[in-house]
């Protein structure tokens, strides 16, 4: 595939992870005219992104198993579709039921789209660069925070929601259109990040583990980020808007920054944005009542939060024990896990111990996340079956139940493996024979 066709792919398959992050949103900026619309209180409209959480919780793992074998291009040409015609019937939709269920149908495609992008975008380019194609991926996404929900909330209020779902329906349409067109058509399971390189399950569990606890650090602050910048940062409620913009900005810069760095040190770099997220977080509950702190420890905040994610994905692609798509929808499911717990426990906060509380206790849950990662190091190296030399063919070498190695051979390994008849022959019978060959010929024929 050419530099510059995959360039292409990898943005459109960006630009879905801008799309599916901003569908999952929307109703958060719209909600008080989906309300309206709807004849439904705004609480209720609140159950159109609960419910569409739930769903990817749910779904993102049995989903990626039954769709293991599934060509990716025709995978992600197939999820797009759904999305485009989700999107569509929320628009259309006469009352709030028929909504509900077309936005968790949306979710359900969202839940495998995230399981299998990473490793697709990662196929396109050389191994040393998957850190880089992460980021961007993810960059679509956070994109998708800083810009895509905030414009869907702006165009929903000039010409209506129902117009921002179709909008996004549309841009839905020309991402598919996209990535049928340019994404090569590799069978399921095939290339460099088809699997772990270096597959590791202590590794991957712990992986799992800190995604879910740094999330729920990340999400019991953010959530309440609007009432912590006013309540106690001093600043008037127009100004939230911007607060929030820029630290869209300073997530958008995390994530590119941090992708050479997963190329290189994956480990550390997701060590290193926990770190930042949890000092962030304290210092924000320490001097939070300074505007100008206040604002930019969220954007420091935010900043860590969207590196730490592209880690994720790039470490998934590194210690997956099997494949790396199953591998991927086990951390979406940590990372959507954590993104409701956070939530939860940020509102059962609030009202007893104030909004102070939830930077507070974000902070101490993402220390906790760094702990766990930092205890990578005290894991022995994962063991790496030894290379078998001397067989060509459609070999195959893998560790059998009791990890000890097997290998089964292949028609041309065999082949070489059987001794010819030659070869099978006693020593000095073979010395014969070179003695032989080597005596004058005396049969004339020269």
């Amino acid at each position: 595939m050419t530099g510059k066709r995959a360039v292409v792919a990898l943005l459109a398959l960006s630009g879905g992870t801008f799309l599916y992050v901003t569908n999952e949103a929307l109703p958060i900026g719209l909600m008080l005219p989906l309300a309206a619309d709807l004849a439904v209180p705004p609480s209720r409209v609140g159950m159109l992104v609960t419910a569409y959480g739930a769903v990817v919780v749910l779904a993102s793992i049995p989903l990626t198993v039954v769709t293991r074998n599934v060509p990716r291009r025709r995978l992600l040409s197939v999820l797009l579709a759904g999305f485009v015609v989700t999107a569509v019937v929320s628009a259309l939709a006469s009352s709030f039921w028929l909504m509900l269920v077309a936005r968790m149908a949306g979710a359900a495609t969202q839940a495998l789209y995230w399981a299998v992008v990473v490793p697709t975008a990662a196929a396109l380019f050389p191994p040393h660069l998957r850190g880089r194609a992460v980021a961007v991926v993810f960059a679509g996404s956070t994109a998708a925070l800083a810009v895509g929900v905030p414009a869907g909330a702006w165009l929903g209020e000039l010409v209506g929601w129902r117009v921002t779902f179709l909008a996004v329906g549309g841009l839905g349409l020309a991402a598919l259109m996209a990535i049928a067109a340019l994404l090569p058509s590799t069978p399921a399971g095939r290339g460099h990040s088809a699997r772990g390189t270096t597959p590791d399950a202590r590794r991957f569990w712990l992986l799992v583990a800190v995604a879910a606890l740094a999330t729920t650090g990340a999400l019991t602050a953010y959530t309440y980020v609007a009432p912590f910048v006013t309540e106690v940062g001093g600043l008037v409620p127009a100004a939230v808007g911007t607060v929030l913009l820029v630290r869209g900005v300073a997530s958008m810069l995390g994530v590119l920054a941090i992708g050479p760095v997963v190329d290189r040190r994956p480990w550390l770099a997701l060590t290193a944005t926990v770190a930042v997220q949890s000092v962030a977080l304290l210092a924000l509950y320490a001097g939070g009542h300074l505007a100008i702190a206040a604002v930019g420890l969220v954007a420091v905040a935010g900043l860590a939060f969207a590196a730490l994610t592209t880690a994720l994905g790039g470490l998934v692609l590194e210690v997956a024990p099997g494949r790396s798509d199953i591998a991927a929808a086990a951390v979406s499911t940590a990372v959507n896990v954590g993104i409701t717990g956070g939530a939860l426990i940020g509102g059962l906060l609030l009202p007893g111990f104030g909004v102070r509380s939830t930077v507070l206790v974000g902070g101490l849950l993402s220390a906790a996340a760094v702990l766990l990662a930092l205890g990578e190091k005290l894991l022995p190296p994962a063991r790496t079956p030894a290379p078998v030399t001397g067989i060509r063919g459609p070999d195959e070498v893998s560790a059998g139940p009791d990890g000890q190695l097997r290998q089964r051979v292949g028609p041309v390994a065999m082949a070489e493996a059987t001794p010819t008849r030659s070869a099978r022959r006693p020593h000095h019978a073979r010395r014969d024979d070179e003695l032989r060959d080597r005596a004058p010929c005396t049969d004339g024929g020269g």
